[in-house]
């Protein structure tokens, strides 16, 4: 049968409107899509967590500008931008595809910039190879604003920065530290002492992994002198580790001092960069010296040195020329003293302004993380914030405005808010409106901030600033996240909170399966982290494509803000000294028992799963409460803290010969008999950080114990266990499909 043009067109009409008219009757859905696999939920995370806005964001001309990284989508080519806030004005600086490697035809490529300080000049970080968690070796190339012009100038350098007056830039290389000079394109070598294990201007691994940086020099604010750490580390027990391949493994070595081994020896050196001249400063030799910073007093480094058990903090000035020190202050602690905070990734807690003769300092010392201000003679000025709250990260302090710009917990310990106020810790202003978790970024001049915020109802919202006259314009909103969940099922976060059964209240949230009933029982799922200063419970947009495959699979997805984490205080967070595991067990197996009250969880169906300080306290939880959980996965645990690195060890657990019962207690070997659980556990052999050797041992101790469990061994992956694509979807694959077996 034929159908006329007219006709045919009326049949579709009318098809479209029927549609529509059925779609919008009450108790008529549409079908939401769901994930057909864990493939397709991994894969579609970032359709959940949509996008940050501008990428790369760096403040230039004292805070007045910044400069960003974006994708046109029209040349299909990523761009480096500068936005002027007052004028509105939007530049383009930089586009990759209109440059070549100098001598060569090949596009150019970057993995990271920075800029000169007069905005004149970009150094860009090319060719990077990764070594450890934060640094790696790359080439570094110049490029004049002005002139367009790339040049290459430093070839397999692990750090590079240009001097403060934008003449040099100085490297490390090869364990010796260099400067070259860009009008007299002259290099110099300032230390030559470098051999295996032996560095200048260079950290080994425990330092920058459990100190927080992978630069260790600091140009002078005047360019005439580097102040940098010299490390020894032959004296170092060394940790080997093979992926296997090949016909005859080869091993990598790494220095790796574990609980009481002996440590790295630092020293600090300043070198002047025209004449070579060094000077050793005179320190303490035992312990960690783990920052260092540059006063307002010509010729005067300021430098902190830890005891080795990190309770016992002193600040001294040096001379640069003579080498001797003044001891500033010094603070003592029952429990452990923090220099940074890597959860909150705030690599300082000390800030010495310019143009100022103070310093401020963030402590714990009143029980809560507070500013303090310092004058240079050591003694406290004021207390710039107090509260049963905490100050998280400090922005900027603004000398011009006699203002410090800061993160808090104050409005809740789920969110973070922005607050500025004055040095004298008056006229406290609160910056942030909307509920939620905000993450700042901000130029050093305070006028504007990026405001990046989520929160359990609302995706990530990018939005610029103005501290004095509010919000100017949204850079993102995340419509398309929103037209996701519209179109796909979508189990949000849901906070709650409980009292324990010692009276400590508790924050957790839960996500609940798809088509919830509340009339139906559901297995749960615990998934953890729980290390000192963590938090994994926030007051923010749930994106994880995992959690909502769970969701969709029938599974309850609970975590909580157990004792140790970080927002409470120091008496919640340092309860755990000494006895890493104990009050965090405590606390998961409270929060699964509150739950398993409520008529639509199955308490006979629950299972724990974490990963690194996560899976340490799986095998920990499981062993000491075994009538708890039927099922735990366990991925990259630590398993004994003798075995993990002296840093991060000790600073928790203390000294072993101070505690050796605790770390006994402490360690999940020494439980394993308890085990009654199905346990699957999965490491790789290429992990440095936390050694496949924990779960060896575990292993052993199970075994001997007469306990089976599942084991996966992905030798190449680190410590993210995973090494590639495929692994990563199969190594969520396999934990789904042990949750399948032992809990439905």
């Amino acid at each position: 049968m034929k159908h006329s043009i007219s006709s045919l067109y009326k049949s579709i009409a009318l098809t479209i409107l029927l549609g529509a008219f059925i779609f919008q009757q009450p108790g008529i859905a549409q079908e939401k899509q769901r994930y057909s696999d864990v493939k397709e939920a991994l894969s579609q995370s970032g359709q959940l967590s949509g996008s940050n806005g501008p990428r790369n964001i760096n403040w230039i001309d004292e805070g007045n500008r910044y400069s960003y990284m974006q994708y046109n989508e029209e040349t299909e080519n990523m761009e480096i931008r500068v936005y002027d806030p007052a004028t509105q004005e939007d530049e383009l600086i930089f586009n990759n595809a209109e440059h070549t490697f100098p001598d060569t035809d090949s596009t150019f490529e970057y993995s990271s910039f920075q800029w000169s300080n007069d905005s004149k000049y970009l150094v860009f970080q090319s060719n990077f190879r990764p070594v450890y968690r934060r640094s790696g070796i790359s080439d570094y190339y110049l490029y004049s604003v002005e002139n367009e012009t790339l040049e290459l100038l430093v070839e397999d350098a692990r750090t590079a920065e240009l001097s403060p007056n934008g003449q040099k830039i100085g490297y490390e290389r090869n364990g010796d530290l260099f400067v070259y000079d860009l009008a007299s394109e002259k290099e110099t070598q300032l230390t030559n002492s470098a051999e295996e294990y032996f560095y200048n201007g260079r950290f080994g691994w425990v330092y920058e992994e459990e100190f927080g940086l992978a630069q260790a020099w600091e140009w002078s604010p005047d360019s005439e002198h580097i102040a940098y750490w010299q490390t020894d580390e032959r004296h170092v027990n060394i940790f080997q580790m093979t992926d296997y391949s090949g016909q005859h493994p080869e091993y990598e070595k790494i220095p790796y001092p574990k609980v009481g081994d002996e440590n790295p020896e630092v020293k600090i050196g300043v070198v002047n960069v025209e004449t070579k001249d060094q000077q050793w400063m005179d320190l303490p030799r035992d312990g960690y010296i783990p920052r260092l910073y540059w006063t307002a007093n010509e010729n005067k480094l300021a430098i902190v040195h830890l005891n080795r058990a990190q309770n016992h903090l002193k600040l001294f000035f040096n001379d640069i020329h003579s080498g001797e020190n003044r001891l500033v202050m010094e603070e003592t602690s029952d429990t452990w003293i923090d220099i940074f905070d890597f959860f909150a990734g705030i690599n300082h807690l000390f800030f010495f302004p310019e143009d100022s003769k103070e310093f401020f300092w963030i402590s714990d010392r009143d029980g809560w993380s507070h500013i303090y201000r310092y004058g240079y003679d050591g003694e406290v000025k004021n207390q710039v914030t107090r509260g049963d709250w905490e100050v998280t990260y400090v922005h900027t302090v603004d000398y011009a405005s006699n203002r410090i710009f800061y993160t808090s917990t104050e409005t809740s310990p789920l969110e973070r808010h922005l607050y500025s106020i004055s040095f004298d810790g008056q006229n406290k202003t609160k910056h942030t409106t909307a509920e939620g978790t905000h993450n700042i970024s901000m130029g050093s001049n305070g006028k504007y901030f990026i405001n990046r915020y989520s929160n359990i109802s609302t995706p990530t919202q990018v939005e610029l600033w103005n501290t004095t006259d509010g919000k100017l314009m949204v850079l993102e909103d995340n419509e398309s996240v929103n037209e996701f969940v519209e179109s796909h099922v979508y189990s949000p976060r849901e906070l709650f909170t409980f009292t324990t059964s010692d009276g400590q209240q508790l924050d957790g949230y839960m996500i609940k399966p798809v088509d919830f009933d509340s009339t139906k029982s559901y297995p749960l799922l615990l998934n953890i982290y729980g290390g000192p200063g963590a938090q994994g419970v926030y007051n923010q947009w749930e994106s994880s494509g995992w959690n909502q495959y769970l969701a969709q699979k029938g599974y309850i997805v609970v975590n909580v803000n157990n004792r140790g984490s970080g927002g409470y205080g120091s008496e919640f967070e340092k309860i755990v000294y000494k006895q890493l595991g104990k009050w965090e067990a405590n606390d998961f197996v409270e929060t699964v028992k509150y739950m398993a009250d409520k008529d639509w969880v199955d308490g006979n169906r629950m299972a724990i799963r974490g990963h690194s300080y996560g899976g340490y306290m799986t095998t920990y939880t499981l062993f000491t409460h075994p009538d708890v959980f039927v099922a735990g996965i366990a991925t990259a645990p630590v398993t004994n803290w003798k075995l993990y690195d002296s840093i991060y060890t000790e600073r928790y657990m203390g000294l072993l010969d101070d505690n050796a019962e605790g770390y006994k207690q402490s360690s999940s070997n020494t439980h394993a008999e308890n085990l009654e659980a199905d346990l699957l556990l999965s490491h790789s052999t290429m992990d440095e950080n936390v050694h496949v050797q924990n779960t060896m041992q575990l292993m052993t101790a199970l075994t001997g114990n007469g306990k089976d469990v599942d084991l996966r061994i992905y030798p190449p992956g680190a410590h993210g266990v995973s090494f590639n694509t495929a692994s990563y979807y199969l190594l969520y694959q396999s934990y789904t499909n042990y949750l399948e077996r032992h809990l439905k």
